[in-house]
C-alpha cells in the first residue's frame, strides 16, 4: 500500500504540484494485549501466599490498642486485609491451599533428648516462619489462614526486625522453579502485611528487582498509623524501582496500599489492592 505525502502550502503555490514524496506501508501486525482474565480463562493457576508482620511495634496482642488484638466485636486490620484480598484471589486457585508465613516473631523451640527424655527450650527468631512452626504449611481457604494467624498469636512473642526480603525471595524461588520448568500456567501473588518502615529496604529493593523477571506480583498492605513514605517508593508508580546497584525492575510488580486510607470503604480497598501489575 502506498499514498502521496502532500504539503498543503506547496500544493497551494504550485499548479503542477503532485506530492513531496510517497509513503509505503510494507507490513502491518496486530498484537493483542492480553488481560489477567484472559490468562485465567486460559488455565493459569494462581498461587497465593500471605506474609504477616509479627514485630513488636504492633503492640502486645493482649492489649486493645494492639494492631494484632483479637476482638469478638470486629476483626483487626490484619484480618480484614487477609479476608479482603484472599477471598477474591481464592476463586482463581483450584486447590485453595495457601502458604501463610510470619516474620519478626520470637518463638519457643523445644528440643527433646532421647537419652534422658529431658527437654530444653530455646528462644528462636527466624526471618521466615510458617504459622504452624513446622515446615512451610498450607491452609485451606482464607478461613484457614485467618485461623492459623490467630492461633499463632497465642504462641509467639512479637519482636523484630521488620525484614521482608527473605519472604519475597522465598516465594520468588518457587516462581523461578515454575519458570525454569516452562510452567507458563503458574503465577504467584504475595500479600505482605506490615505496620511500619522496613529495616531491610536495600535488600527488599534488590529482591523485588530480581522478582520482576518472574511470574510474580506483590501486594503490600500497610496497617496502622505509621509513616509509609518509603514504602510508596517500592510501588514504582513514580518511576521504575531500582536496586541499590542501579538495576531497574523489568516491570512494576508491587502494589502498595495503606489500609487506613480505605477504612469505611472496604470495597474500594479490594479494587485498589488487586490493581493489575503488567
Amino acid at each position: 500500500i502506498e499514498w502521496d505525502c502532500i504539503n498543503p502550502k506547496k500544493k497551494a503555490k504550485k499548479k503542477n504540484y503532485k506530492n513531496s514524496g510517497k509513503v509505503f506501508l510494507t507490513s502491518c501486525e496486530v498484537k493483542r494485549h492480553y488481560t489477567f482474565l484472559d490468562f485465567i480463562l486460559g488455565g493459569c493457576q494462581i498461587n497465593f501466599t500471605v506474609g504477616i508482620d509479627f514485630t513488636g511495634s504492633n503492640g502486645d496482642p493482649q492489649e486493645a490498642t494492639s494492631l494484632h488484638f483479637i476482638s469478638d466485636s470486629a476483626p483487626n486490620e490484619y484480618t480484614q486485609a487477609i479476608v479482603g484480598v484472599g477471598e477474591v484471589i481464592q476463586d482463581y486457585d483450584s486447590d485453595k491451599l495457601f502458604p501463610a508465613l510470619g516474620f519478626g516473631a520470637k518463638f519457643l523451640q523445644i528440643t527433646r533428648f532421647l537419652t534422658n527424655l529431658q527437654s530444653t527450650s530455646t528462644l528462636i527468631i527466624r526471618s521466615v516462619q510458617s504459622l504452624s512452626f513446622n515446615e512451610i504449611s498450607c491452609y485451606y481457604g482464607v478461613a484457614g489462614v485467618v485461623a492459623a494467624y490467630q492461633a499463632c498469636l497465642r504462641q509467639v512473642t512479637l519482636w523484630g526486625p521488620t525484614n521482608v526480603a527473605p519472604i519475597i525471595s522465598h516465594v520468588a524461588k518457587f516462581a523461578s522453579e515454575a519458570l525454569n520448568q516452562n510452567k507458563a500456567s503458574q503465577y504467584f501473588i504475595l500479600l505482605l502485611l506490615t505496620d511500619g518502615v522496613l529495616t531491610d529496604m536495600y535488600e527488599t529493593r534488590d529482591a523485588i528487582v530480581r522478582a520482576s523477571h518472574l511470574p510474580m506480583s506483590i501486594i503490600i498492605v500497610g496497617v496502622g498509623a505509621a509513616d509509609f513514605t518509603d514504602m510508596r517508593m517500592l510501588d514504582g508508580d513514580d518511576g521504575k524501582l531500582r536496586s541499590p546497584n542501579g538495576e531497574a525492575a523489568a516491570r512494576d510488580i508491587v502494589q502498595f496500599v495503606p489500609f487506613r486510607d480505605f477504612k469505611g470503604h472496604i470495597t474500594t480497598f479490594y479494587f485498589i489492592a488487586l490493581e493489575s501489575r503488567s
